[in-house]
């Protein structure tokens, strides 16, 4: 055939096998197609209602067959209605869904050439549950006392007794008694006894306490006395019995005058852990108590009559109203790591808590 003859053969037989493949797949799509057409179809229609009887646009219909396969979607429109056309026959199954309503579902069987209405299918309104988590107010108050303890002016002295946060919740009588403990066992605190205590040795006050170590030894003891009587009963003992703040509520606001005349005031009233406004008689009787229990341990002749006593409740009370003045004006600017009243945390939770009335 020669050189080439093979390729002449070639290509004849290369349209024939194309033009009988062709022919194949034209007689398969037919056959498909006529089985398509032939298949028995029908419609399925229905309405989306409220519990109110309104329409509801917009819910979104699930059509699926009995193996659980989606076979299509639709959504109802403005009047509420739905339809699926040319549905094959047999069972089916609808699940009816809309945004804040209980989903709803519906099945049925469709014959062939059938227009299948369902049932007006009514949405009822979804039970919205809100879950809010209420931060007992001990737990709230015991954040803010530990940010109390990190109050020392210049970085050192204790500052405990003051809040800035205006709308602090009332402390219990265990946190009182923890925030009296936590001043009376302040290193700090025992410095200032100790340095106190040699100014008197010095210049030889109390001199019934005598000299050398023994003598100053009952300084420091009588002042650490004086210290622990006087933190534990005006600040924890009487104001748990007698239900009243022990601390100081920073005001920073409103002119020069109304904040001296409520620093000043400050030293006879305090607020009441139901919150209001009261005589602060935890101070004023916490004064006279520590001025007559010191008499059992100070020398005979330094020893207070009850007008000594009672003259030294009222120098303690004007030195209260001094040191509320000077909280007001000027130890805020010398105490680092302040809390903020913006603190985020904080106010979430004082929101979420429940208002504590005590009598």
């Amino acid at each position: 055939m020669g050189r080439y003859g093979h390729r002449k053969l070639l290509l004849p037989i290369l349209c024939l096998m194309l033009v009988w493949t062709a022919r194949t797949a034209a007689a398969q799509t037919g056959t498909n197609a006529h089985d398509a057409a032939a298949a028995p179809t029908g419609s399925i229609t229905g309405t989306v209602l409220d519990a109110s009887g309104a329409v509801v646009s917009g819910a979104r219909i699930q059509l699926t067959r009995p193996d659980q396969s989606v076979a299509s979607e639709a959504l109802t429109d403005n009047n509420g209605q739905f339809s699926f056309v040319q549905v094959p026959i047999g069972a089916f199954h609808l699940t009816i869904a809309s945004p804040g309503f209980v989903t709803q579902t519906s099945t049925g069987t469709l014959s062939a050439d059938q227009t299948f209405i369902v049932p007006p299918v009514t949405l009822s309104v979804a039970e919205v549950t809100t879950r809010i988590n209420v931060v007992p107010q001990d737990q709230i108050a015991e954040r803010e006392i530990k940010q109390e303890e990190q109050q020392r002016v210049l970085g050192v002295f204790p500052n405990f007794y003051i809040t800035y946060i205006s709308d602090a919740v009332p402390l219990t009588p265990k946190q009182k008694f923890e925030l009296a403990w936590k001043t009376t066992v302040d290193p700090v605190t025992f410095a200032i006894t100790a340095g106190i205590a040699g100014v008197e040795q010095a210049q030889n006050s109390f001199s019934g306490y005598g000299g050398g170590a023994q003598g100053y030894g009952k300084r420091f003891g009588a002042f650490y006395a004086d210290t622990v009587t006087g933190t534990f009963i005006g600040s924890a003992i009487l104001p748990s019995l007698l239900k009243q703040d022990p601390r100081y509520f920073y005001k920073g606001r409103g002119s020069i005058r109304s904040r001296v005349l409520y620093a000043i005031a400050n030293a006879v009233i305090c607020r009441g852990d139901n919150l209001r406004w009261q005589p602060n008689y935890s101070n004023i009787l916490g004064s006279l108590a520590v001025g007559g229990i010191s008499n059992l341990y100070y020398p005979q002749q330094n020893r207070d009559g009850a007008e000594l006593t009672f003259e030294s409740a009222l120098i303690n009370i004007g030195a209260g109203a001094a040191t509320n003045v000077l909280q007001e004006f000027f130890v805020r600017k010398f105490t680092p790591k302040l809390p903020r009243e913006s603190n985020a945390a904080l106010l979430k939770l004082r929101r979420l808590a429940p208002t504590r009335a005590n009598g």
